[in-house]
């Protein structure tokens, strides 16, 4: 039987690439949805290739121009985040494979859980936002959460067949990003340019500033404490720039398994989907001799403050990731259209995470509220002190 997909954000570098290796397995996978936030002519193109049974673009202005240009095309349309979080649930999909950016990705993922699909998870803000909920709905619905960022794919293939075995630590492996060994008189001077030149890995504009931020590092270890129930004393962050271990289990014993291979997004996607099973593939190999040095070195935590502001939200648990990721969300955009500089966004953030509306106990409206409260409170810090540089 083929595993009928449901790709949220087909559009986008991780959507695309699921697409890719769909398409290099058409006797195992075949696209029973794609979802797109406004990109209609990529949209258009993978209809057109993947023959889904049902399409939805999340920007209801596109509607129109989308089903005229697919008027010949026996495929179903609808538009909205109604829409989107409506059709994770259709009885005909097996598998959702969330890649929406941030906290969209929320919502959907959600749903689909309650109606029983299981997720392969590249959207990790929905684990950043709403961790205790998604893990616990999904123990609920006996649902398989299968993670497709590289790191917590590598925690993942490390632990299988290890699932008795306690955990002692693990290490979740990052690039450093372009501004590793800066300093803060740096980093000051860094444009968005800059910012966007990530040196192993080939991800959307979002991403790729969190990667040079280190928030995005923060994020990953706030999702691995839900995947694989750890304190956040059992995650550490060392920096490898070659990014070929992509992460580290440590057990009880003190051994050590690490996964290994080039930066290629496609193999977690892959695994992801065919769980338990390793699929053949193409994807270009290792080789040790072309690699003769690894190295790796303890993240600055002072000058990518970022990081140490995620611990900080996961220590204190409740909606504070929450509040850290919608906060990062509107800075980073303030960031892509150089209203705010580089070295503003943890300083932005951290006085959300100070002023935002704590719970303990949140449940999933108080997530959206706590959503909403804090982009108007980010957006008006921004404000406020383009308002002070001004004068």
């Amino acid at each position: 039987m083929k595993k009928r997909i449901a790709v949220l954000g087909s559009t986008g570098s991780i959507g695309t690439q699921t697409l890719e290796v769909i398409a290099k397995n058409p006797d195992r996978f075949e696209v029973e949805v794609l979802t797109a936030n406004n990109n209609i002519d990529l949209l258009v193109q993978q209809t057109k290739q993947f023959h889904p049974n049902v399409i939805v673009i999340g920007n209801t202005c596109r509607y129109d121009d989308l089903k005229d240009q697919l008027k010949d095309e026996p495929v179903k349309i609808y538009a909205g985040e109604e829409a989107l979080a409506q059709v994770v649930q259709m009885s005909s999909i097996d598998v959702v494979l969330t890649a929406m950016v941030g906290y969209s990705g929320l919502i959907p993922t959600y749903n689909a859980i309650k109606a029983g699909k299981n997720i392969a998870l590249a959207n990790k803000e929905t684990l950043v936002v709403a961790g205790e909920i998604i893990t616990q709905l999904a123990i609920e619905n006996r649902v398989s959460i299968y993670p497709v960022d590289s790191e917590h794919s590598a925690i993942f293939q490390c632990l299988v067949g290890e699932y008795e075995n306690e955990i002692e630590k693990i290490y979740l492996t990052a690039s450093g990003g372009p501004f590793r060994g800066y300093s803060l008189e740096q980093l000051e001077a860094v444009t968005c340019a800059d910012a966007l030149k990530h040196p192993n890995w080939d991800m959307g504009a979002k991403i790729t500033i969190d990667s040079a931020s280190l928030i995005n590092k923060g994020f990953e270890v706030i999702e691995a404490k839900w995947l694989f129930g750890l304190t956040p004393d059992q995650i550490d962050v060392v920096v490898h720039p070659q990014s070929i271990v992509h992460s580290i289990v440590q057990f009880r014993d003190g051994s050590m398994k690490a996964q290994m291979g080039l930066p290629d997004m496609k193999l977690p996607i892959q695994y992801a989907l065919s769980f338990p099973e390793r699929l053949p593939s193409d994807f270009r190999r290792f080789n040790f001799l072309d690699y003769p040095k690894l190295t790796f070195e303890q993240p600055n935590t002072k000058i990518f403050r970022n990081l140490a502001l995620a611990f900080e939200a996961l220590n204190q648990g409740g909606n504070m990731p929450c509040i850290l990721n919608a906060a990062n969300e509107v800075v980073v955009q303030a960031f892509l259209k150089d209203k705010i500089k580089f070295l503003q966004m943890p300083e932005i953030i951290e006085e959300c995470m100070q002023k935002a509306s704590f719970i303990q106990k949140p449940g999933i409206e108080d997530y959206m509220q706590t959503d909403k409260e804090v982009r108007l409170l980010t957006t008006s810090i921004i404000k406020r002190r383009a308002n002070v540089s001004a004068h």
